[in-house]
């Protein structure tokens, strides 16, 4: 069911993770000095809710690690409730930093969102203080971005067969116990 002729299912998704990296790179050097967020720091990690293109890819991550620190992760994303901190968490670090979800790798920068018709720009309460104001460039569209998330995601599933429960969204505690050979989404890997 979810062998693919066509490769490995996951690369449109890699490539749009490369691309908002490489944003998110280019806006961090251009106002470091105006940006708090550092490594641990993580009031703003939640168990958020993830497409199934974004839980697979977490969940092939994870078993890559260590079995003892895949059973650990595994233990804390069963035991977590949708309203817990992030069960990636582990001593104020995301134990599967290099493979967090988009929403994870560009919060607390500069979002222009959309709250009650109106767009405006949200961004972490203690980044960019002392700015009156953010050149676009720095300024990342939530919309545009969601929008090329759904259109990879829609692709994966299409091209995996997957159906529900697979087809809904997962939160990072069902993703990290997802299991399923590394196989099914990567061919010649």
């Amino acid at each position: 069911m979810l062998d693919s002729p066509n490769g490995d299912l996951l690369e449109n998704y890699r490539r749009l993770i490369s691309r908002v990296d490489e944003l998110c790179r280019r806006i961090e050097a251009q106002f470091r000095s105006v940006i708090a967020c550092t490594d641990g720091c993580d009031g703003c990690c939640r168990h958020l809710s993830l497409f199934p293109v974004e839980a697979v890819a977490l969940a092939l991550s994870l078993q890559e690690l260590p079995l003892p620190d895949r059973l650990r992760i595994a233990q804390r994303a069963a035991d977590s409730l949708p309203t817990d901190p992030c069960p990636l968490l582990d001593q104020h670090r995301c134990t599967l930093y290099q493979a967090r979800p988009l929403i994870c790798r560009t919060h607390g920068l500069p979002l222009l969102i959309r709250r009650d018709d109106k767009r405006q720009v949200d961004y972490c309460p203690l980044n960019f203080r002392g700015l009156s104001s953010l050149p676009g460039g720095a300024i990342i569209d939530l919309d545009k971005l969601n929008q090329t998330l759904v259109a990879v995601n829609l692709r994966f599933t299409t091209m995996a067969a997957l159906t529900s429960p697979w087809a809904e969204r997962l939160t990072i505690g069902q993703a990290l116990l997802l299991e399923f050979p590394h196989s099914c989404f990567l061919s010649g890997k």
